[in-house]
């Protein structure tokens, strides 16, 4: 609207100095005084009417006037040339002329001019979008780097709108899995996904040779006429390294304003690419002038289907490849040479809905003020380290948004009707039946909260081993454990789950750190998964099972943060896992654990010597001295000579580390923070029959750290204490009613310890 309404303001004013320019100067040649019959007086003299002197200057001035008249008839003719040409262009030409803020014209100074001004007033603002429609984007996203991009996008969208989105989402299985996860945990009223396999459409694409960093996945906007449901009409197709500035309904408006067969909203590219004057011999794909970007793409869906587009670019690839050989950067050129051909399919969007920061770019042209940028793209390989003049203001408006805590943008539209999310009303209904008197209120509906969940936020890729004996290890942490991450990786070579109990802004704390560890960075068989913080209390369970959820391999060792594993674990429990039957027999392989007060130690390499370690006090066997139950049943006595497994019985607050199948029943969610959380599980493994076996020649050592909060809170809160114990009241209840007779002994135990 606002374009339009500007077309407007300026054909008006043109319009006018056309007609009422030279009537006025007429006029006030030639006009005269009605009252004595004298011209009216053009010159300051007027007192001496009669003078030589008057005449004279009287004559130049009247000379100079019309010489002034026929420069203002020249004026106006150019005007009204302009004009007609103005309305006589159905479509613009070759787009290389000099960046404009607005459509449909090069004089980009003159309209700069008037940025500011057109910005304020708007001639009516007609809103173009209404309140409830819902806007279309589709993304193609692949793999793990490129899921943490969308992420950072989708929230720059959410932060800004004010319509419902659905979004279609054409992804490979790695970024379905992602998202799919991340999108229903984190319950964004008024937003839909749906996904599109990727995967499928490759074949679509394949045979373009594509040298571009994006791959056979940077072709695939293609197809995107024949991939989205055939009664969608129109969408916003965007890059995954686009941040939003604005609401994205104003994009979406811009649909209105196609005409005749314009089907493609594009802005023009920025750099000089499409010139070919960047080096000797650079030959680029055929474009209309400096050509169009594609990292924002308005599409009409419905005519481009009506226009046969999939055999309008196909034909058109085909017939380049033949000189061209492959695209440099991927569907870009094959959209630009589709144009070439047939110029009346675009409509060109003002430079600031793609203001495009790759290096020699003119971007800077697309913008005077902070309020005049739309959207920014970071097409460079460079990202955030591209030379810009306003690059750290460019930087930290992505940082806002890569930061910015999501959970924050769970808003309802109001007066906007939401579909039905079952888990959203489960969760309710849930909530609702909680008495908020209860003095552990806070406890209980933490067992019901959904975290958001990124899956995988780093690079992953194992193939378990073919002989079935493979282990995970298994952990979770907060931002506070984060230095024990190299250790374990030196100690454990196997593969490992970890979930991270982080906020945004932490997230983005442990992706640099990562990153800056040649230790984590060569290792691809971590997975590390995100769970982003929300309520008081640390989600000690919830945080296992998504670690324990997203393992590939048959067996899994549950572990805790603060252990560094024996050298040489990982290899030994494989073997156990075939001596000992594990695939057959509901066992639990208990790992023996110990602890050091000391911040450095020389790690034992052998049971032999850690044995000497104990007996000189530099190791004990763990929580000996503030929780003996937790471990005493392992038999530490009977482990020092032990040279085969046994079995031992379980007994009341018994919370060894064990290694089971991939089956084996989750952890309790209604623990939180700190107190009986892996006594819990361990009581169910027992319900259900396993049998506890200890290994006679593993160990694991717990290294010495702070106090953390929850011990902390559950040390000084009595009220926590009095929670905890509620809770594990319950906990025995439920276990009564569902094992029924068998687990009368875990009432018994809890009243006899």
């Amino acid at each position: 609207m606002l374009g339009i309404c500007r077309g407007r303001r300026k054909f008006l004013a043109a319009s006018l100095t056309v007609l009422f320019v030279p009537a006025i100067t007429w006029i006030y040649l030639f006009a005269g005084s009605f009252e004595d019959g004298k011209p009216v007086s053009l010159s300051p003299l007027e007192s001496q009417p009669h003078s030589p002197r008057y005449a004279a200057s009287s004559q130049r001035e009247r000379e100079s006037l019309e010489v002034r008249v026929r420069e203002v008839e020249e004026e106006n003719r150019a005007l009204r040339k302009q004009l007609s040409l103005a309305q006589g262009h159905g479509h613009r030409g070759n787009h290389s002329k000099t960046y404009s803020m607005e459509e449909g014209t090069g004089d980009s100074e003159s309209l700069r001019a008037g940025i500011v001004a057109g910005n304020s007033s708007e001639c009516g603002q007609q809103p173009a979008v209404e309140k409830c429609e819902t806007i279309h984007v589709a993304i193609v996203c692949a793999g793990y780097n490129a899921s943490r991009d969308v992420v950072t996008l989708v929230k720059s969208v959410l932060f800004h709108r004010r319509n419902p989105l659905h979004f279609h989402l054409i992804a490979d299985a790695i970024a379905k899995q992602i998202l799919a996860t991340l999108f229903q945990t984190w319950m964004v009223p008024a937003v839909r996904i749906d996904f599109y396999d990727a995967d499928e459409l490759k074949s679509e694409v394949s045979w373009i040779p594509n040298k571009h960093y994006s791959g056979i996945y940077g072709l695939m906007k293609l197809v995107l006429t024949k991939t989205l449901p055939s009664n969608l009409e129109r969408v916003i197709v965007l890059d995954t390294d686009i941040t939003f500035a604005t609401d994205i309904a104003e994009l979406w408006a811009v649909f209105h304003k196609f005409k005749g067969q314009q089907v493609l909203g594009l802005v023009e590219n920025q750099s000089d690419w499409y010139l070919g004057n960047l080096w000797k011999n650079h030959r680029p794909w055929p474009a209309l002038g400096r050509g169009y970007n594609t990292g924002v793409i308005l599409l009409l869906l419905d005519k481009l289907r009506k226009m046969k587009w999939e055999q309008m670019w196909r034909l058109t690839a085909e017939r380049e490849l033949m000189s061209m050989l492959s695209t440099s950067l991927a569907d870009q050129d094959i959209f630009n040479a589709v144009i070439k051909q047939n110029p009346f399919l675009v409509y060109q969007l003002p430079c600031f809905w793609n203001v495009q920061l790759s290096d020699h770019t003119r971007s800077e042209q697309c913008y005077r003020d902070v309020s005049d940028l739309k959207v920014i793209h970071w097409n460079s390989p460079k990202k955030l380290r591209v030379k810009n003049k306003h690059v750290e203001f460019f930087r930290n408006l992505y940082l806002t948004f890569l930061e910015y805590d999501g959970n924050l943008l769970r808003r309802e539209l109001f007066g906007c009707p939401s579909e039905t999310d079952i888990n959203s009303e489960n969760l309710q209904k849930q909530l609702s039946e909680l008495d908020e008197d209860d003095l552990c209120y806070e406890f209980r509906r933490e067992r019901f909260t959904v975290h958001r969940t990124h899956l995988y936020f780093l690079h992953y890729e194992y193939e378990p081993a073919s002989d079935n004996t493979d282990v995970t290890l298994v952990a979770q942490l907060s931002m506070d454990r984060l230095q024990m991450l190299e250790a374990i990786c030196k100690h454990w070579e196997g593969p490992i789950s970890l979930a991270l109990y982080l906020s945004d802004a932490e997230a983005q704390q442990f992706l640099r750190y990562a990153q800056g560890s040649e230790v984590l960075m060569s290792r691809h068989n971590v997975g590390y998964h995100i769970v982003y913080k929300e309520g008081q209390f640390y989600p000690v369970n919830l945080l296992r099972n998504v670690a324990m959820k997203h393992i590939s391999t048959p067996y899994m060792f549950l572990s805790d943060i603060d252990f560094l594993p024996m050298y040489g674990l990982y290899e030994y429990l494989r073997k156990s896992v075939i001596q000992l039957d594990l695939a057959n027999t509901k066992k639990a392989l208990i790992v023996p654990a110990f602890e050091t007060l000391r911040y450095r130690l020389s790690f034992p390499k052998s049971k032999a010597e850690l044995l000497s370690m104990l007996d000189m006090g530099t190791l004990f066997t763990f929580r000996y001295h503030v929780w003996t139950k937790g471990h005493a049943p392992t038999n530490f006595a009977k482990w020092r000579t032990a040279t085969t497994p046994y079995r031992v019985e379980w007994e009341a607050d018994f919370e060894p580390y064990v290694v089971v199948r991939k089956d084996c029943p989750e952890y309790d969610r209604r623990f939180v923070g700190f107190g009986w959380n892996k006594v819990a599980h361990i009581m169910e493994l027992d319900a259900q029959e396993y049998e506890f076996t200890v290994l006679p020649n593993a160990y694991m050592i717990h290294m010495p750290h702070a106090p953390s909060f929850d011990i902390t809170k559950f040390r000084s809160n009595k009220q926590y204490r009095i929670c905890l114990k509620t809770l594990k009241e319950e906990f025995q209840q439920d276990m009564s009613r569902h094992y029924g007779f068998a687990a009368l002994k875990y009432l018994t135990a809890e009243n006899n310890s």
